[in-house]
């Protein structure tokens, strides 16, 4: 009897050292890749933008404690998208678990003047260019290619690395000749006209047809050019 006891003292105490052995202990890179990796899964980045993780510094005076179990990493249902509390969990006969802030950049491209240019400058490659930004510092809708503007005109003076948007160029700028497209499913007509004010990209405006002297109203769609749909 006294040998079955010794036996099983022996074996719990085996299986005890057998348990510890396969916890799996963590340091803070480790954690810090963990945590990173799961912020990457599990928030998209929007279409031509890129997300810059941030993971915190765990505190020192805080012990990683070994985990039998795989960890978990819980992101909060409601967040701001820019600052998260990551909660890591170990979820073994005694749990733990760990609370990590996470700084979440949405980085953007986006155009904007390469110098200073007046009122009426045509744009083009020498004055624009793509810079990328922190979409939390973009106010508005801005635009992201420059092969989209060439040809259209700044509405007012424009300092060097300012946004170019909808609101401060014209496609279709007042008093200018525009091609105006009156089409349906079946046929097309082009004709030429004068437009009455300025327009942007989407922007429906009154148009001068050159021809009948009739004022039509059409959607601007590309530089100088307005359509009609019939």
């Amino acid at each position: 009897m006294n040998k079955l006891k010794i036996l099983v003292k022996i074996t719990l105490i085996y299986l005890a050292i057998l348990k510890t052995s396969s916890a799996m202990t963590f340091d803070r890179d480790y954690l810090t890749n963990f945590i990173k990796s799961h912020v990457e899964s599990h928030i998209t980045a929007p279409i031509q933008g890129t997300l810059l993780i941030d993971v915190s510094q765990i505190d020192p005076r805080i012990s990683l404690q070994a985990c039998l179990s795989p960890l978990q990493a819980n992101i909060p249902e409601k967040h701001n998208g820019r600052n998260v509390n990551v909660k890591i969990v170990c979820s073994d006969e005694k749990p733990w678990h760990l609370f990590v802030p996470v700084k979440i950049q949405t980085i953007m491209p986006i155009l904007v003047t390469s110098m200073r240019i007046t009122k009426g400058t045509l744009l083009d490659n020498s004055n624009t260019e793509v810079i990328l930004k922190d979409r939390a510092q973009i106010r508005g809708t801005v635009l992201s290619e420059a092969k989209i503007v060439i040809g259209a005109r700044s509405k007012r003076n424009l300092s060097k690395g300012s946004a170019i948007t909808n609101k401060n160029i014209c496609f279709v700028c007042k008093g200018q000749p525009v091609s105006i497209i009156a089409k349906s499913a079946g046929f097309e007509i082009k004709s030429s006209g004068t437009a009455m004010r300025d327009g942007s990209l989407g922007d429906v405006i009154s148009v001068k047809n050159d021809k009948s002297g009739r004022l039509v109203r059409g959607q601007v769609n590309a530089i100088n050019q307005v359509i009609i749909n019939l």
